[in-house]
């Protein structure tokens, strides 16, 4: 099923003068829909909050969260796209004062991920496309996403699940579109995004369910050589849980056995990042 709302309306597009068209000034969130029910639903609009605060988008979470959950109720089951927009403006960068922000709900059938993927693990694309360091839209998941785009059209081979984003500096940051994970001597960990990134719902989850389950995690910068010599490593995000990562270039991980425990603590959400 195909829908599409704009401020919780059925609609069939939006104003050319929307600021989310013109700039990709505002926010998204992609939101896997279960038997009606939006999964993550808080960690998003705790996400969406504070990125709205960031950038001075009026924002009002429970009407977003009501929002949702009617559209989720319509769609039954598939994904759920909410972009959260300015709204309208003239020509020019300045933001108007007061904004008007907009909401658009597009939905459309969950994405057939191969099996394989979590049982046997991926490969990665070393992708050349950096990403730029700025700290005041580092985490967040705004629509400004054409280093994504770069970077994804850089391979056709259907071999390669995903690709590999590093920063300026050549640190780890992140796939093209989940989270990067790897484990050293039993200690789980995952790149910093101070920089650069966004911080993925599910990495979150993944890093909560993790310490309370007694592994030992920690949020630091990831060197390339660090990733080539850890234990295990995985993708993550919440469409398709965790992806065990077997491969880059000429290099080879093996699928091991946190990687497995972490995929059975979120199987109640990788099921249906």
């Amino acid at each position: 099923m195909t829908l599409t709302w704009v401020d919780g309306y059925p609609a069939a597009g939006v104003p050319v003068h929307d600021r989310g068209v013109a700039y990709g000034d505002g926010l998204f969130e992609t939101i896997r829909v279960v038997d009606q029910r939006p999964l993550l639903l808080s960690r998003r609009l705790q996400r969406l909050e504070a990125g709205c605060q960031r950038l001075d988008i009026p924002c009002q979470p429970e009407q977003l969260r009501a929002q949702i959950l009617e559209f989720s109720a319509a769609l039954g089951d598939g994904v759920a796209k909410l972009i959260l927009t300015r709204g309208d403006g003239q020509r020019g960068y300045a933001p108007p004062r007061p904004s008007s922000p907009r909401t658009l709900l597009l939905g459309s059938p969950a994405p057939a991920y191969p099996r394989e993927h979590a049982e046997r693990g991926v490969q990665l694309y070393p992708c050349a496309t950096r990403l730029a360091e700025q700290p005041a839209l580092a985490g967040m998941k705004h629509l400004n996403r054409l280093e994504q785009v770069l970077a994804r059209s850089e391979w056709q081979d259907p071999a390669f699940a995903e690709g590999l984003m590093r920063d300026m500096s050549g640190r780890v940051i992140e796939g093209v579109y989940s989270n990067i994970f790897l484990i050293s001597k039993g200690v789980l960990q995952t790149p910093s995004l101070e920089r650069c990134g966004i911080a993925g719902v599910m990495r979150a989850e993944i890093l909560e369910r993790a310490q309370r389950a007694g592994i030992a995690v920690e949020v630091c910068d990831v060197s390339f050589e660090a990733l080539l010599a850890a234990d295990e490593v995985f993708v993550c995000n919440s469409l398709y849980g965790i992806w065990p990562v077997r491969q880059l270039k000429s290099h080879v991980w093996p699928l091991g056995p946190l990687t497995r425990k972490l995929q059975n603590l979120i199987a109640d959400l990788s099921s249906g990042t």
